[in-house]
């Protein structure tokens, strides 16, 4: 264990990046507050990637703030689990904040653009601390801070004479997730009338005791559809699609890489942590309501985005499939497929940062991602549309990238427990993947141009955030011994193995 500053890294993570919003809003000027987004966001995955490594060799950290133990206190518990998702939100936001500059400076007024570094960091800040925090109210109140960030981020699509939708969108957004954040507080008070704690660890020793009542199995109801709803699982997902359509195309980026998949970490940690696996999967039998939701919402998602014209809502539709294929990965109910759902989580943050960092040039230089504004641009602009086209092959599951590496595991995983009757609809499913995929490759290259704008290529500051992503999603599909490693170890300790 590390000594002095080294001790606190668990909170200072944090700290960080949340006192560096109100310094944000003091600047008042845009490269200032751009500056002390990034370098806190750089910290921040400085921080987690020292975590990473600590957990790797010495195991959980456990830190009370104050000194003080659970249940009075409150504590962070950083294990392999959640380390491994603060590297995934601080890296992702790291590298799209040198995108951001660019992008909101062509799509938001100059009066906006240093309050949205300052929302950016409210949200990172609330995602860390949900990821970090091993208290149960803890939790809530940092799905709160990144919700409410993340509602003015979305607002902020209608600045400048933009999109009015995203007004809508953003109400929508607030209007269902308070209902989530209504039923998961609710749940969470449930476990603390019958355990009398919020600490998480505390809270698994003492369920056992009163798991079979009536007021527990509440709970459990109320947890997975709070945190179903912000992790936009089927049928609760209505919320995402005029999210990600309207919102500002940065915020495109950083909640398709983190939001969902912080979402599906609470719900994984509640169900697997704190309630047990016994519990869950055994006794409640939550795969068999879990798998066909995800059927579903494969089937959906991928069909919707095959018919959209606007290319940010067929990504955001896309999305609505690809965690429905992380809760296919979980519902399978072993070590494997849940370590086939964390893979996903991380490759998918990648491919779909790189689409939407793509169709965002598309939004500078064309002015609009409707399939229109993409007509012809492939020739003009072939650094961007061959980013979107790679992340678009890992996104089928294209051999030699990420996709493939997040198939190959779900495939493998489920053969065990489904057969090959599931091995077929994840490959079938694939085909719709790539159906959607080639329609904007089809009209970036084979298409003329449908409009009067300069053709050229995009920033370099655009460019060099989005191949940063486009080497990862190559990169981890060559060396995926880190993520699979540590995603099966994950699992293995998650299900009660050894690690």
């Amino acid at each position: 264990m590390e000594f002095g500053w080294g001790a606190h890294l668990p909170i200072l993570q944090v700290i960080v990046v949340l006192l560096a919003a109100p310094l944000a809003f003091l600047t008042r000027r845009v490269r200032a507050a751009w500056l002390i987004a990034f370098i806190a966001s750089a910290i921040a995955l400085w921080i987690a990637s020292r975590l990473l490594i600590q957990v790797q060799q010495d195991g959980v950290i456990v830190y009370q703030l104050g000194g003080w133990a659970a249940p009075m206190g409150i504590g962070y518990h950083i294990d392999l689990l959640n380390a491994f998702m603060l590297v995934l939100v601080s890296a992702i936001s790291t590298i799209a904040l040198p995108y951001s500059l660019r992008s909101i400076e062509n799509e938001l007024s100059a009066h906006s653009q240093p309050l949205f570094y300052v929302y950016w960091l409210l949200c990172v800040a609330g995602l860390l601390g949900i990821l970090a925090t091993g208290d149960a109210f803890n939790v809530f109140v940092f799905l709160e801070i990144s919700a409410l960030s993340t509602y003015a981020l979305i607002a902020l699509g209608s600045d400048r004479g933009g999109d009015r939708r995203a007004l809508h969108a953003s109400l929508r957004y607030l209007l269902l997730g308070s209902i989530g954040a209504t039923f998961i507080v609710i749940g969470i008070g449930l476990l603390y009338m019958m355990t009398g704690t919020l600490n998480m660890m505390d809270l698994a020793a003492r369920l056992p005791a009163v798991e079979d009542t009536r007021t527990v199995h509440a709970a459990f109801a109320f947890l997975v559809i709070g945190t179903g709803l912000k992790a936009a699982m089927f049928p609760l997902h209505t919320w995402l699609p005029d999210a990600y359509t309207h919102a500002p195309s940065a915020t495109s980026v950083l909640l398709a890489g983190t939001s969902t998949k912080v979402a599906i970490y609470v719900m994984l940690r509640f169900l697997i942590s704190v309630f047990g696996f016994e519990f869950s999967f055994i006794g409640i039998h939550v795969e068999l309501w879990l798998l066909p939701l995800a059927v579903l919402a494969i089937l959906y998602g991928s069909l919707c985005a095959v018919y959209q014209m606007d290319a940010k809502r067929l990504l955001a539709y896309s999305s609505v499939a690809q965690v429905g294929y992380i809760f296919l990965a979980i519902s399978i109910g072993s070590a494997a497929g849940i370590a086939a759902g964390l893979i996903h989580m991380f490759n998918h943050a990648l491919m779909k940062a790189v689409l939407f960092m793509a169709i965002g040039a598309v939004v500078y230089r064309a002015g609009g991602s409707r399939l229109f504004h993409i007509a012809g641009f492939g020739r003009a602009m072939p650094w961007t549309f061959g980013a979107l086209l790679l992340g678009g092959m890992s996104l089928v599951g294209v051999p030699f990238t990420v996709g493939f590496i997040s198939k190959w595991y779900l495939v493998t995983s489920s053969l065990d427990t489904y057969g090959l009757a599931l091995v077929v609809f994840v490959l079938a499913s694939s085909l719709l993947a790539a159906l959607y995929v080639w329609r904007l490759v089809d009209v970036a290259w084979f298409r003329p141009v449908m409009h009067e704008r300069e053709l050229q290529e995009a920033p370099l500051s655009m460019l060099l955030p989005m191949w940063v992503l486009v080497l990862a999603n190559v990169y981890f599909a060559f060396d995926s011994d880190l993520t699979v490693g540590i995603a099966q170890r994950t699992a293995a300790v998650l299900l009660g193995g050894a690690p």
